[in-house]
This record gives C-alpha cells, sequence and structure tokens, in this order.
C-alpha cells in the first residue's frame, strides 16, 4: 500500500504537520504549565484524534459537516467554546500570580509515613496532570471541523479506487499520527530543555499567558470562518 499517492500524502502532511497551529499552541502551554510529560500526553492525545477523524472520513459521516450547516456550527462552536476556555484559563492563571506548588505538606506523624503519603500523592498528581493533558489534546482535536472536513477533502485524493477505504484511511492516518507525534514531542523536548528558564515563577506564567491569547486567537478565528 506504500504507492506514490502515499508518498505524496506524506510530504503535503509532513508541510502541514510543521506548520504552526493550535494543536502546536496547546502543547506549548501544557509544557509550560505542567511539565514536559503533560506535553508528551498532550501529544499524544492531538494526534490520536487523527483516527478519529480519518474513521470519520472513509464511514462517510464527515458528509454531514459539508453539507448539514447546523452539523457543522456545532461542531464548530464547540471547538471555539473550548478553545476560547483553554485561553482564558491561562489568563486567569496568569492575573492570579499563582505561585502555589502542588503537593502535600507531610503531617506531624513518623518520617516513613509522611514521606509514602507525599510520594503517593506526587504520583496521583502526575497521573491526573497528564490524563487532562491527554484529554485536552483529544478534544481540541476532535472538536475542530476544519480538520475533519479536510480529512473528507484531503484523504480521498490518495485513494485508489480499489483500495480498502477504511484501510488505507487508517493507513495514512498513522502516517500522520507519527509525524505529528515526531514534530511536537521535538517542540516539548526543546521547551522541557528550556524548563529551568521558562517554567520560572513570571516568565513562566507570563509565556502560558501569551499561549493563551494566541489560542483565544484561534477560538476567534474559528468562529469567524465559514464552512
Amino acid at each position: 500500500m506504500f504507492d506514490a499517492q502515499v508518498i505524496q500524502f506524506i510530504l503535503v502532511a509532513a508541510v502541514l504537520t510543521a506548520t504552526p497551529g493550535a494543536d502546536t499552541m496547546l502543547v506549548v502551554r501544557s509544557v509550560l504549565r505542567r511539565g514536559k510529560q503533560a506535553g508528551f500526553a498532550t501529544t499524544f492525545g492531538v494526534c490520536l484524534g487523527l483516527f478519529v477523524h480519518a474513521t470519520v472520513s472513509a464511514l462517510g459521516l464527515s458528509v454531514l459537516l459539508v453539507r448539514s450547516a447546523l452539523a457543522f456550527n456545532v461542531v464548530r462552536w464547540a471547538g471555539v467554546a473550548y478553545l476560547l476556555f483553554l485561553g482564558v484559563q491561562s489568563l486567569v492563571r496568569l492575573a492570579r500570580a499563582d505561585n502555589d506548588k502542588e503537593g502535600l505538606e507531610p503531617s506531624p506523624t513518623s518520617p516513613s509515613d509522611a514521606e509514602d503519603a507525599v510520594q503517593y500523592v506526587s504520583a496521583w498528581s502526575r497521573f491526573g496532570k497528564q490524563r487532562q493533558a491527554f484529554l485536552e489534546g483529544l478534544l481540541t482535536n476532535i472538536l475542530n471541523p476544519k480538520v475533519a472536513v479536510f480529512y473528507l477533502a484531503f484523504l480521498p485524493q490518495f485513494i485508489s479506487s480499489g483500495d480498502p477505504v477504511l484501510a488505507k484511511s487508517l493507513l495514512l492516518a498513522g502516517l500522520h499520527f507519527t509525524m505529528g507525534m515526531m514534530w511536537l514531542s521535538f517542540v516539548t523536548v526543546i521547551l522541557g530543555r528550556l524548563g529551568s528558564v521558562i517554567s520560572s515563577g513570571r516568565t513562566g506564567r507570563w509565556l502560558e499567558g501569551v499561549a493563551g491569547v494566541v489560542l483565544i486567537g484561534f477560538g476567534l478565528r474559528l468562529a469567524l470562518e465559514q464552512r
């Protein structure tokens, strides 16, 4: 199934993947707010959403987004609301200048009990951050009708009449997934290496605020765009 059409798809998808968008800014925000591991979780969520769009497109359900103004607008406004929510959330955090660090203060018990409790809460807290980061990435991608319409219009160009549509769509989505994981993971690693600078106090909060403004901008642009 790796024919000339697949090679062409890889070249086009590579350019689209490296083009900054809402997904990239969401990963940046996630790293700044929760750390490198959360950035990887967001990346995985974003890229996993591609399989949802590929499956929906292969099954023909994405046609509803093209032919039905109501269906398109429902998904579009859900995506707009979610992007605005994430952006405003970052700005609120900046305004509050929250310097509190997550964790649990040891209670006046034995040192071993206190240490075990702190480790348990810390591990659970990290899991919660990564789970939330994953869901943010997944929902941001799924609730973007532009991605669904793009897959409906884009993928068929690389599927021949004799190809199994669903299998070929998932193959192309898998290639797109791999490129997205590589690119967004690279962004995450670079930000992680600069973590001591960008995540320290006021600098980190201001950068997160900038990411929030950009997410709001993407949300407003999505709100103003037509089918």
